[in-house]
């Protein structure tokens, strides 16, 4: 057993750490035993100090989600692609600040998420890249530092829109997609709205995430839309709204305990995992239709290399509908690796044509 405590020269003396790593106590100081280590120039404040930082670090990396801000700059630079395609020029300083603003308004929800349903976020299952278990309990973040932190996030991106407003003439188009963006994100669980629980945050937030951040970039880079943007994100929105439902299905009795009204709980779990197989049918539809209307060919065929994950995936559904023992890491997995595989390459698939 472990301990450390700061004090004063005094509670030190008479401890000494024995070469088999055990604490033992030296009779000629006169001291009782204490569970303490032997001072060491440097370390009494200053590792305790690095402890602390790189503790909160962690905490923060958990409840910021940094595979889910990777999928948003994913799909920020799938607009860019789209418009390198096309023949249009790289604005490397909007890129930078397009991306700074989705980021920022990602990690506003995110904190925002983890201020009003710190409990649910708790009692939810643990998944290694969204859940933030363990992350409120007394020797972490304290709850209200999670809303300072999602508005310092806020301020960061009221900061960005200020420098794009007086250094670069911005697209009008840009700013209505951007002004979507900030509306579906903020008011995702911040009340009086909170899509979260409505029933419709699946899918506000799909089209947010996989059809106004790529739009966004896109717009940003060249003023205007183009049907290739709605041919390449349409199965996208299809896929991220799969995820949302299986990302919601190992919560769904601790969603039901909270009432929390997600669309899993309004529709029934046996409804929404019909839902969840349609959406995946759907986007694989949609890739056909989008290839016979000029979608390139290169992109296409990278797409098809996500298609056995895509049928894994109705599999592993159709195998907890009818009774078999649940494997939430691998449905929850499988279901982030279909999205972002997909999105990936897209990418890839622009970038090579």
């Amino acid at each position: 057993m472990r301990q450390t405590n700061p004090g004063a020269g005094s509670l030190w003396r008479g401890l000494w750490l024995s070469s088999s790593g055990r604490f033992r106590f030296s009779a000629a100081s006169g001291h009782p035993p204490r569970w303490r280590t032997r001072w060491r120039p440097g370390t009494q404040l200053g590792d305790k100090s690095v402890s602390l930082n790189a503790k909160h670090v962690r905490l923060f990396l958990r409840l910021s989600r940094p595979l889910f801000l990777l999928g948003g700059a994913l799909l920020y630079s799938l607009g860019a692609a789209i418009a390198s395609f096309l023949g249009k020029p790289l604005d490397l300083y909007l890129y930078l600040f397009g991306q700074g603003l989705v980021t920022s308004l990602q990690l506003t929800t995110h904190f925002l998420l983890a201020y009003y349903q710190p409990r649910l976020e708790e009692e939810d299952q643990p998944v290694s890249f969204s859940n933030a278990r363990g992350a409120y309990d007394h020797a972490g973040l304290p709850r209200q530092a999670t809303f300072y932190i999602a508005i310092a996030f806020l301020v960061l991106a009221a900061t960005l829109v200020s420098i794009l407003l007086v250094g670069r003439q911005v697209p009008l188009l840009a700013w209505f997609i951007l002004l979507f963006i900030f509306l579906g994100t903020f008011f995702y669980n911040t009340p009086p709205i909170r899509l979260y629980t409505s029933g419709y945050g699946e899918l506000t937030t799909s089209l947010v995430m996989a059809g106004l951040i790529p739009t966004f970039c896109f717009a940003l880079q060249t003023g205007e839309l183009h049907r290739l943007l709605l041919m390449t994100t349409t199965p996208l929105v299809a896929l991220h709204f799969a995820m949302m439902i299986a990302l919601e299905l190992p919560n769904y009795a601790s969603n039901i305990k909270w009432d929390k009204r997600t669309l899993m709980v309004r529709l029934g779990w046996a409804t929404a995992m019909r839902l969840h197989d349609l959406a995946i049918l759907f986007a694989i539809v949609s890739f056909t239709v989008a290839f016979f209307n000029g979608l390139p060919r290169r992109v296409t065929i990278s797409v098809l290399i996500a298609l056995p994950l895509a049928a894994a995936q109705i599999w592993q559904m159709d195998r907890i509908r009818r009774g078999y023992p649940a494997r939430w890491r691998m449905l929850t997995n499988g279901a982030l690796g279909l999205f972002g595989l997909t999105a990936y390459l897209e990418l890839i698939g622009y970038l090579l044509s």
